[in-house]
């Protein structure tokens, strides 16, 4: 199968090279020139529009910012529905709106194009050693078609169900990783606070029922005040917003999710936003006037 990729960011390129060490075909979008050449040099081939891509591929994937990109991508000037023809599987890897997927989907489904949501979960580390966590909406049958090529970029692909189903699922994600970040922001900012060393207490913890993967993964970076993006603050803003929109229109209020919004929306005021998400510890910090890095 003849794969074209749209989305070669902090997520997208390693997936994208994970495609290319499984043996798969890969074209490639030449808008991240960069990242577009190192793919080139591992043996992709390179488009310059998503209509280019579309209309030499069997599947394309993309991984983009947020529903605008996607919908532009798949049915803007020069977008993959201009150069799609009936049978075409479209797959977003995105993290979006559930209700953008289900309009993009229903515009493609016109043209005879099928669409899958599969949104990701795992940051820049598990993109880059394809041991990624997806969530699948969409028809059965076009999953089983597409399933093990996803398994090329993950350690779990999860057909959740249909189309928009794999971005609930991805929300629901989001919700539990930003209040489990700003759980361990603030016990360890208890810590600090009350005199005991916070990797000690890491250390302690870890191994009982506070043990999990947010942990294992931010605790450190927040203690070395290590806030390169695997993950920025300003996307899981766009998730947590798109969730409480989705929550507002079913009816399933999500107070916490809405206060550590607020956290991140203050740590963006301050010039954070481009950091990873585990940098919400400084909000903590900030409000207990002091610091994990501190000695």
């Amino acid at each position: 199968m003849k794969i074209g990729f749209i989305g070669l960011g902090i997520m997208g390129k390693p997936m994208a090279a994970n495609l290319v060490k499984a043996g798969h075909d890969l074209v490639v979008s030449g808008h991240s020139a960069d990242a577009a050449a190192d793919l080139a040099a591992q043996g992709a081939v390179i488009a310059d529009t998503p209509r280019e891509i579309a209309d030499q591929v069997d599947l394309v994937l993309t991984m983009l910012p947020n529903s605008p990109q996607v919908r532009e991508v798949a049915l803007g000037d020069g977008g993959i529905i201009e150069g799609a023809r009936p049978g075409l599987i479209v797959v977003d890897m995105s993290s979006i709106a559930p209700l953008a997927a289900r309009e993009i989907h229903g515009a493609l489904a016109a043209r005879e194009v099928a669409m899958l949501d599969a949104p990701v979960s795992g940051g820049e580390p598990k993109a880059i050693d394809g041991t990624l966590s997806v969530m699948v909406g969409g028809d059965s049958d076009i999953f089983a078609q597409v399933a093990p090529v996803l398994d090329a970029v993950a350690a779990s692909v999860v057909h959740v169900g249909p189309i928009g189903a794999g971005n609930i699922a991805k929300l629901a994600n989001q919700v539990v990783v930003a209040l489990n970040i700003a759980a361990v922001s603030e016990a360890l900012v208890l810590a600090r606070k009350a005199g005991v060393d916070p990797s000690a207490v890491v250390n302690a913890i870890s191994g009982g029922l506070a043990g999990s993967t947010v942990l294992d993964a931010k605790a450190p970076m927040m203690l070395a005040h290590n806030f390169k993006p695997g993950f920025r603050i300003q996307l899981h803003i766009k998730d947590l917003v798109n969730a409480l929109d989705t929550s507002h229109d079913v009816g399933a209020p999500l107070p916490l999710t809405a206060a550590v919004l607020e956290m991140f929306t203050a740590l963006m005021a301050d010039g954070h936003d481009g950091e990873d998400h585990s940098a919400l510890v400084q909000f903590y910090e900030g409000m207990a006037r002091t610091s994990l890095a501190s000695s």
